[in-house]
């Protein structure tokens, strides 16, 4: 069990991702690679990724990261919040002795050239992460835009309750299945939430208390819509393509995350959306130089209503 200790101070620095961490996701991949779970969400993609590493740094990999358990935390910086480029970047930059003291963790004499490492990393990151990347962006995208919802309704007290199953809020702790007792106490640092798309099971926390908190927990593979034979009445009476956009703006969006959760061009998605506009199912506002697209009350009708009984 996982406990993490919030105070009100605490609670007013909780924040969430602004977008997928390409560390955390290129490093979780490496466990969802070697275990059999989630064969409906990720058959398919270990098939593809094994075929396509050639393996460059495939035991170097193996022997930072294990199956399961603990890896050292300087493989998912606080920098690769911002992008991949960032955060490699910092892992590169890892002092000498951080590395040596964070592999000894794993036990045995791991004997580790850092540069080595970071380029087995970015090779397997481009044969793993970067050809399922748009979907990992779509992803974690539609779990951001439920979540933002949930914050907006009701603040971080809703936020942190409408976190996925496995993660139970009971203020002014958050409780989660974990393989391991422990305690976290954030002593008012707030916590960065990190949806992620290859995180599976149980979240995900740094192994050091003093580095900046972070909770890595898993999307939804399966998006929370009406039931097939819903979905399939919804496709015949607007087309296949329009009711995905719809379905995509139901927590709201700007156009280019329209365009990835749809799988459409930037211009099919604003085009659509017009359509859409005009038939009174969408509204859409300017913020900023971002254009923010959400569902009008017949919309949300028309998307959710074969889900009522």
């Amino acid at each position: 069990m996982l406990r993490i200790h919030f105070t009100g101070e605490d609670l007013a620095r909780v924040r969430l991702a602004a977008r997928p961490d390409a560390l955390w996701e290129t490093v979780l991949s490496l466990h969802r690679l070697r275990d059999r779970r989630g064969g409906r969400a990720y058959g398919g993609w270990r098939e593809q990724t094994r075929a396509r590493w050639a393996g460059g740094g495939r035991n170097l990999l193996r022997a930072v990261v294990p199956p399961r358990g603990y890896f050292p935390d300087f493989l998912t910086p606080e920098e690769g919040a911002t992008g991949w480029a960032e955060g490699l970047a910092a892992v590169r930059g890892t002092p000498e002795g951080r590395v040596g003291a964070e592999l000894a963790v794993l036990g045995g004499a791991l004997d580790v050239p850092l540069a080595g490492l970071v380029d087995a990393l970015a090779d397997y990151h481009r044969a793993a992460v970067v050809p399922v990347w748009r979907e990992v962006q779509a992803r974690v995208e539609a779990d951001r835009a439920a979540r933002g919802r949930a914050l907006l309704d009701g603040g971080a007290d809703a936020l942190l309750a409408s976190l996925p199953p496995g993660l139970r809020w009971h203020a002014p702790v958050l409780e989660a299945d974990y393989p391991v007792e422990r305690e976290v106490w954030l002593h008012g640092r707030g916590l960065r939430l990190q949806p992620s798309f290859f995180c599976q099971g149980a979240p995900v926390m740094l192994y050091d208390p003093g580095l900046p908190p972070v909770l890595v927990y898993p999307v939804a593979h399966a998006p929370g819509r009406p039931g097939e034979r819903a979905g399939a009445s919804l496709g015949r009476l607007v087309g296949h393509t329009r009711a995905a956009v719809l379905r995509a703006i139901d927590h709201g969006c700007t156009t280019s995350e329209l365009a990835r959760r749809a799988g459409v061009s930037l211009a099919s998605a604003s085009q659509h959306a017009g359509v859409l506009r005009e038939a009174g199912l969408v509204v859409t506002l300017r913020h900023g130089s971002a254009v923010l697209h959400s569902l009008t009350p017949l919309g949300v009708a028309l998307v959710r209503g074969a889900a009522f009984p």
